[in-house]
């Protein structure tokens, strides 16, 4: 049969919207001139590392080297190589164990080695190793561990099927073997389910060996795991050799590595996500069988910085981005003309901080110029992150767009719509008034992702990939004054940008200057070439508080305002610039603002020096609710064609200030069409607290998304401080409401945003209303010692249904430093040029956790600042006894939480400045740690003082009328709660929780305060009623001498186990001769027979049966078997029988360890048959107080049942012994447990992770 054909020709796939470039203007400037395709020209990428494995990273267009250097900036992948040996016989002894056999074939003038150990899942991106950690354990474990289960099942089922019907009896050790036979076939189903259920495999431990062949640092990092070096990875380092691999054929993970210290820091160089990868990819790649798939600068080099951090879920820290800055500003190896940094936060102020300080000596020293994306914070205004907001107007941020093309290739839309910003994408302008958001680029693509993904390309989209776009612009641009040996400068190359831009018809918060046009820059910065003000910024200060533009937001927009601006212009590197340089500026300016509510000077003569005009803003007769943009633009008299020298941005809110009854405000049905954005700026009552929003849609059968953000801006503060976003999908005719918290008196933007790709039109109505609880105190601390902490809460707006709630939640322990240290770092990462090396401060703290619980470190002084910060970096690590790494954590605390066993801990805290006189003064920095509470500890709360202190009646649901005040009190808890009482509360510690007032619940989550509850003193024991005070003298009491002789006895038994075994064995003879009924002198002589090893066993048979011997069991059973002692002195009498009874256990545990000891060497039918069943006897007793698990019996039941062959008993008891405390003893017993059991897989994932769970010291920052 004859297949059926399409009628129509099919057409051609869009290779052009993958990675659009028609739409900036690239593919028009590299049709007209090739050769400005980037050549020339290198771009350094901060962002997760970039695999030069990728597809279209290998070569330039010129066929170079296309990734010339690889970092690691954050410190993830060091490996501490300090230890130097020598081989001997061609081996060196690893620090895994490992014997490491050294090819014959490496050249090592020097005969040393420097060796360290790395974990690969150090390495590893999470996603990475959870794909490798699900491959090893379906190849490794899972065949081995079916088989096992199966087989163990198997057993237990015919054990239970062959059981006798007869019952036993008693406790014969005939009748326990049996007991015990069926209870280690359970105990061996049951952990092997147990071992599956918490399967945690640590990943390989690799030895790595670094030395120096004369010309180069070599490094081998041993991935056979055998120490058979000759297959392991053997790479020279990346910017001389170029040399890179795969860490495994399975994890096809891309690294190279650098050599810092003089080969005592092994730097292994990979990727913290695929991110990076795929941002180089869109700035540069070159594919040359395939052009149309290109980046948009693939003549150029890239140098690959990782700011990302592993050990913190790929999140950029300040030490990484102060290596990246102090690299990319001068080295002798290659020039950075371009940096693209697709990573960011929101920082509380821009104004200073010590990475502002150094982005600024890059760009304005150094020349490089910097692109970053803007942030996927949107839609709401001011939603720009860092850099972009950093204290330098002279990043160009970012913004993201999506064109028609991408719309049709990247996302398979059925439809093209008009071009728009993406919703999410983040808009200007800064809180201090700049734009924020310079150009906007394509911000989707769908290019190369690292090889370790197992894919070649993936559709990814944000910012982040928008901000690379323009750097690869910008590339083309230099690359292209470079051809022409044009001089040329950041500023040069920004203005041309910015005039060419091409204005679209969307928002201009979201689109800065508009869409970038390359082709439209070149031609611009090669006509206007060779200008006065080439090499110059005009730094722009608004204001007395000297912001980088004018930002009105939080004000009632009912008067002209008066704002100074002072501009100056700036060359680069201005205090090395030519004196001549800076004696010939001279510029007449013209300056226009093209509204009419503004008004300014129209012209500005200049010279070298700062200049200060005046702008007036009359807001008045604008419609309220909306915002306001517009500029005050100043040209080149002479030369106006080259377009805007500087600008001064203006941003205007006019917030809706007369609201219906005072709180509420409506706004009619409006069409929301695809990407449309509508605002409504309201100004907040003074009085409200939090705020209801309705969303009401109409005229649409569809389902309708959209983006609602609110925000609120208060000084000093990031955008989310006060912020509402939710992604809401609206049904036909739908309603939904929303509560928000606010706070009085700022300006709040209610955004809508229909969603970018929305084909269906949609009509929605919004409907704000303002509420108001507010109390008299914004953060309430109750001290313990008051008891009673009084708070008023006022309905100021409108009637409101009160019913107040506290809860504690965490619990809070200040620690202090145990050590301090501040150093030197140097070399050629950690020194800025011109001779300034950074130092480093390392702080150390002890953590005891009492039970387990999941713990925050927060170093309050440097928490919740990381671009903003006085510091470089603020980076913990927090560690086991054994020195494993448990976690870590930066800036951000509330982001890092750790779930920690019972046990001692310790944290280490690192801090970075070039100024060691900053560090010194943290030397005694306290360190917060928040111990999350089992359950929430709910406070009492009254409306009436008396109440309060009478427990009376607790305070219920009531209605407060508009401008009521309603005090309310609230009780200190009790420190004997069962939450509480095990926190081992001290004086000065507090207790976190919230404090709320509101009725409902949504509004309870969103209207909450801080409650902080301060420990004073601890709860004291009841004295007796019949207690009376006494004197000090009174209280003394005369010792006589047979309490004398006593404590003469006890310290002469306490040296019997101290002095040399005659001397000790004479002792006791003398104390026995002395009181033949003291137990503890026969038990000191045990323990120090027992510490005498293998040679004293018999004596310590002997010795244990004369303690067994002086015990009268039957007393002791009669004790215990008791349930109520009601005696006057049952407190004494159980402290003496429990001293007796654990004398008797001891004496039993040693009297059956001494006798297994000899007997666990030889074969079972070598065991004499009358050993075996006084172990048994020794058993039964032991049992009859304690059950096997006890701690004080544990050591003992374990060496029984492996005597017994009851290895699953066993292994379950040593693997207690392991989760109580894990000691290199304990991991040799569990991991010889089981092998005893034929469990190999799991006894060699435990051997295989020793070097990682017993590391020689800590994990370098």
């Amino acid at each position: 049969m004859k297949m059926a054909s399409t009628t129509e020709p099919l057409g051609d796939f869009p290779f052009w919207g993958l990675l659009p470039r028609k739409e900036t203007g690239v593919v028009s400037l590299l049709s007209k001139n090739p050769n400005f395709d980037g050549r020339g020209t290198v771009i350094a990428i901060f962002d997760s590392g970039v695999d030069p494995g990728a597809p279209g990273l290998q070569v330039t267009t010129e066929g170079k080297v296309k990734v010339i250097d690889r970092i690691d900036a954050s410190g993830a992948g060091d490996v501490d190589t300090s230890t130097v040996v020598e081989a001997t016989d061609g081996v060196i002894a690893g620090l895994t164990g490992r014997k490491l056999k050294v090819p014959e074939s490496w050249v090592n003038p020097s005969g040393k080695f420097h060796i360290g150990v790395k974990s690969a899942y150090t390495l590893y991106p999470q996603r990475l190793r959870e794909r490798i950690i699900k491959e090893r354990k379906e190849k490794q474990w899972d065949p081995v561990h079916k088989i096992l289960l199966a087989e163990a099942q198997r057993k237990l089922q015919l054990l239970e099927n062959n059981k006798s019907n007869g019952s036993s009896n008693g406790a014969s050790p005939n009748s326990l073997i049996d007991k015990m036979t069926k209870e280690d076939a359970e105990t061996r189903v049951s952990l092997l389910n147990s071992l599956e259920k918490k399967y945690n495999d640590l990943g390989p431990a690799y030895d790595c060996v670094l030395y120096h062949d004369g010309d180069v640092w070599r490094a081998c990092i041993d991935t056979s795991e055998r120490g058979e070096l000759e297959s392991g990875i053997h790479l020279g380092e990346y910017r001389i050799t170029h040399q890179w691999a795969s860490l495994t054929s399975a994890d096809q993970y891309n690294i190279s590595i650098n050599v810092h210290n003089d080969g005592n820091i092994l730097e292994i160089v990979g990727m913290c996500s695929s991110h990076g990868t795929h941002v180089a990819s869109i700035a540069s790649a070159n594919f040359p069988d395939a052009p149309e798939r290109n980046g948009v600068a693939p003549g150029a080099q890239i140098v690959s910085i990782t700011i990302g951090d592993n050990r913190i879920g790929s999140m950029e820290t300040g030490t990484a981005l102060a290596r990246a800055m102090m690299r990319v500003m001068e080295n002798s190896f290659y020039k950075v003309d371009v940096i693209n940094m697709s990573y960011g936060e929101h920082a509380h102020w821009s104004n200073s901080s010590r990475l502002g300080e150094l982005a600024h000596e890059v760009v304005n020293k150094y020349g490089v110029i910097w692109v970053s994306s803007a942030g996927n914070h949107g839609p709401a205004l001011a939603t720009v992150g860092v850099p972009p907001d950093f204290q330098s107007d002279s990043i160009i941020g970012v913004g993201a767009y999506v064109s028609p093309d991408m719309m049709t290739a990247e996302y398979s839309m059925i439809e093209k719509l008009p071009g728009c910003p993406y919703t999410w994408s983040s808009r200007g302008p800064t809180a201090d008034g700049a734009r924020g958001v310079t150009v906007c680029a394509p911000g989707g693509a769908i290019t190369s992702v690292p090889t370790f993904t197992l894919r070649s390309n993936q559709l990814m989209n944000g910012t982040s990939m928008a901000s690379p776009h323009t750097a690869g612009c910008v590339a083309l641009i230099v690359s292209s004054v470079k051809l022409k040996s044009i001089p040329y400068s950041p500023y040069s190359v920004r203005r041309a940008i910015q005039n060419t831009a091409m204005a679209l018809d969307v928002d201009v918060f979201a689109q800065g200057h508009g869409l970038i046009q390359v082709d439209r820059a070149v031609e611009h910065i090669l006509q206007h070439c060779n200008s006065i003000e080439d090499k110059v910024r005009f730094m722009v200060e608004c204001g007395s508080e000297r912001k980088k533009g004018i930002h009105l937001r939080n004000w009632l927009a009912d008067k002209p305002v008066d704002m100074s601006v002072t501009v100056e212009p700036v060359l680069l590197d201005d205090t090395r610039a030519d004196a001549n340089q800076k004696l010939s500026f001279c510029m007449e300016m013209v300056l226009t603002s093209n509204v009419p509510w503004i008004r300014s000077p129209s012209c500005l003569q200049m010279s070298y020096t700062a200049r200060s005009f005046q702008v007036s803003i009359d807001p008045r007769g604008l419609e309220r609710g909306r915002v306001y943009f517009a500029s005050v633009k100043a040209y080149n008299a002479s030369n106006v064609e080259k377009g805007i020298m500087f600008e001064v941005p203006i941003t205007i809110v006019v917030p809706v200030i007369d609201l219906l009854h005072g709180y509420k405000y409506t706004c009619p049905a409006e069409v929301f069409r695809a990407g449309c954005v509508r605002r409504h700026f309201l100004y907040v009552p003074v009085e409200s607290t939090w705020a209801t929003v309705t969303l009401k849609s109409s005229h649409s059968e569809k389902c309708q998304r959209f983006t609602l953000h609110a925000v609120q801006l208060k000084p000093d503060c990031s955008v989310k401080t006060i912020e509402f976003y939710k992604v809401v999908n609206l049904g036909s005719n739908e309603s939904s409401t929303f509560v928000l918290g606010v706070r009085g008196g700022y300006t709040l933007e209610v955004c809508l945003a229909r969603w970018w790709s929305s084909l269906v039109d949609g009509q929605v109505e919004i409907d704000v209303e303002f509420h108001s609880l507010r109390p008299s105190h914004e953060e309430v601390t109750l001290f313990c010692s008051d008891g009673v902490q009084r708070v008023d809460v006022r309905a100021g707006l409108r009637p409101e249904e009160v019913s107040p709630q506290a809860y504690l939640k965490h619990h809070t322990q200040v620690l202090t430093p145990t050590e301090s240290k501040v150093e030197v770092l140097g070399g050629l990462r950690d020194t800025i040029p011109g001779g300034r090396p950074v130092y480093q401060l390392i702080l150390s703290y002890n953590l005891s956790v009492s039970k387990a619980a999941e713990v925050t470190p927060k170093c309050a002084l440097l928490s919740d600042v990381l671009y903003e910060s006085a510091f470089e970096s603020q980076l913990w690590m927090l560690f086991d006894h054994n020195k494993q790494l448990l976690g870590s954590g930066d800036a951000y605390c509330t982001k890092y939480s750790l779930k920690l066993e019972k046990g001692e801990y310790t944290i280490r805290l690192h801090v970075r400045h070039e100024r060691p006189d900053l560090l010194e003064k943290l030397s005694d920095l306290p360190l917060t740690v928040l111990t999350k509470l089992s359950q929430e500890v709910k406070l009492d709360v009254y409306t009436s003082f008396n109440a309060a202190v009478t427990c009376g009646k607790k305070a219920q649901s009531l209605s407060l009328g508009t401008g009521a005040v309603q005090p309310l009190y609230l009780t200190a808890p009790s420190l004997t709660d069962k939450t509480l009482k095990g926190l081992g509360l001290t004086p000065g510690q507090a207790l976190l929780g919230t404090l709320s007032f509101a009725k409902d619940e949504q509004v309870r989550k969103a209207d909450q305060y801080p409650l902080r509850v301060v420990v004073t003193e601890l709860p004291c024991k009841k004295r007796s009623s019949t207690s009376t005070a006494t004197s000090p003298e009174e209280k003394k009491e005369t010792k006589t001498h047979t309490e004398y002789l006593e404590a003469l006895r006890d310290l002469q038994t306490a040296w019997i186990a101290k002095l040399d075994c005659e001397s000790g064995e004479q002792l006791h003879k003398e104390l026995m001769a002395a009181h033949p009924e003291h137990l503890a002198a026969q038990l000191a002589r045990l323990q120090a027979l027992d510490a005498g090893g293998a040679q004293n066993r018999q004596a310590v048979i002997a010795q244990a049966k004369q303690v067994v011997a002086s015990v009268d069991v039957a007393p002791l059973l009669a004790f215990y078997g008791t349930k109520t002692d009601t005696r006057s002195d049952a407190a004494k009498i159980k402290t003496q029988m429990d001293k007796q009874r654990n004398t008797l256990l001891e004496a039993h545990c040693r009297h059956g360890s001494a006798l297994s000891a000899d007997l666990i060497p030889l074969q079972h039918p070598e065991r004499p048959q009358e050993s075996v069943e006084q172990l048994d006897a020794i058993t039964v007793e032991i049992m009859k107080f304690v059950e096997p698990s006890d701690s004080k019996v544990i050591g003992f039941f374990a060496s029984y049942y492996q005597v017994r062959g009851f290895d699953g008993l066993a292994a379950r008891l040593i693997q207690r012994q392991c989760e109580e405390k894990w000691t290199r003893e304990n991991e040799a017993k569990l991991t010889e447990a089981y092998t005893r059991l034929g469990w190999t897989h799991a006894a060699s994932l435990i051997a295989n992770s020793h070097p990682l769970r017993f590391p020689t010291s800590f994990t370098l920052f």
